[in-house]
């Protein structure tokens, strides 16, 4: 039987989501409450966003005190919470500017018309496709999802736009035999999050950077799912000695709140001249300083540390369970993001979890993902793995 606010959802909010039949009310660290009052562990983060876990009070303390002087002004001014933000990503990364929205597709999309509208300002107007990996995901918006390499996200909104052309991710072979004197740039996810949690082969992030230079042509990494800490790295790039032109953030920069950014060289950025291109409510006062106190966060309480040695003892606990259970095929994953291949459909799976108290989720079907908060605790983690351990048992 359906909750009321459940009955109310499903007469007013549109039908896009297959949602779990559940009303979450209050949050607290890595513990969520329905409306019930029933307490659940949770692995999965809002998919990768609530880093530091839920209600944190320094940044629940950031957001009221940017809210007592300024929500918005619009870019149209300098504001003191958009430039540290920025400072600060600067100084943490590759880049050397800085583009805020709302969301990762935005930030994809802006790092697409970056590279297209580069080549354009050079007068190499006929460079403009980019190549982007089959079972990738960038977004929902119809630029994002034409350069997402899976059917079922494309599905039904035929036709998608022109300019992508996509390869097997790790295969170096088949993205030199794509480049073209059209490519514009090369456009990946350092680690397949939603494509089933797939990391790249030894070299292959180099071997990219090389085609990339070698062709003259731009490397867009979009890392909103590995980015701000998840892999054990404040960026995933870092792990594989390579860095891109251009890059991609979103999710738990925010840990929670709406925001976005593409991050570029002096090089590449300076195609995005005034009026190239905006975004009303990107980078604004309350949203940056909430995300500023994030990364202060995370940096002050060693928390990229922590996600290492937490991921090491997480997947060791998985692979524990893949010797027991054959109906595990794989484990795979770095840091805190983390899938569990089966042999079966993985949807019983997470409901089973749900059931006991554990949010999880599943992807490409057979894919079982943890994304937990960066704060998750070995005895949290020991916990799911008894829970995901019996679940198995009684499925033989």
């Amino acid at each position: 039987m359906k909750s009321d606010i459940q009955q109310r959802a499903d007469k007013v909010i549109t039908s896009t989501y297959s949602r779990f039949p559940v009303v979450l009310t209050q949050g607290t660290g890595c513990e969520l409450y329905d409306e019930t009052g029933k307490k659940y562990i949770d692995f999965l983060a809002g998919i990768a966003v609530c880093n530091l876990g839920h209600a944190h009070p320094r940044i629940r303390e950031a957001i009221r005190k940017q809210s007592d002087r300024l929500f918005h002004v619009s870019n149209l001014f300098y504001t003191i919470p958009q430039v540290e933000l920025a400072e600060k990503l600067v100084q943490q990364s590759f880049a050397d500017r800085v583009f805020f929205c709302n969301s990762g597709a935005e930030a994809n999309e802006a790092a697409i018309k970056l590279a297209r509208k580069y080549f354009q300002d050079k007068g190499e107007t006929r460079r403009f496709r980019i190549i982007s990996m089959k079972q990738s995901f960038h977004g929902r918006t119809m630029g994002t999802l034409s350069a997402t390499g899976q059917d079922k996200i494309r599905a039904g909104f035929e036709p998608v736009l022109d300019g992508f052309h996509f390869v097997p991710f790790n295969d170096v072979s088949a993205l030199e035999k794509a480049i073209t004197p059209d490519i514009c740039a090369v456009m990946l996810e350092p680690v397949q999050g939603e494509g089933g949690v797939r990391c790249p082969g030894e070299n292959y992030l180099q071997q990219v950077r090389k085609i990339c230079d070698e062709a003259g042509i731009l490397l867009i990494f979009d890392e909103i799912q590995t980015g701000i800490g998840r892999t054990g790295k404040l960026f995933a790039y870092e792990h594989f000695n390579v860095t891109p032109d251009i890059m991609s953030l979103a999710k738990a920069l925010g840990n929670g709140l709406p925001i976005g950014a593409m991050l570029a060289t002096e090089e590449a950025a300076k195609a995005f001249s005034p009026g190239a291109h905006a975004s009303t409510f990107g980078g604004t006062p309350v949203i940056t300083a909430a995300a500023l106190e994030v990364l202060k966060v995370i940096e002050e309480e060693k928390l990229v540390e922590a996600c290492r040695k937490t991921g090491i003892y997480f997947k060791e606990a998985l692979l524990r369970l893949k010797e027991k259970h054959s109906v595990i095929q794989d484990v795979r994953g770095m840091g805190l993001l983390l899938g569990m291949e089966l042999s079966v459909p993985g949807r019983p799976i997470v409901d089973r979890c749900l059931e006991n108290g554990f949010i999880i989720n599943c992807i490409q079907d057979k894919v079982l993902r943890f994304v937990p908060p960066l704060i998750i605790t070995k005895e949290q983690i020991d916990l799911l793995m008894e829970c995901i351990d019996n679940i198995f048992d009684n499925m033989q």
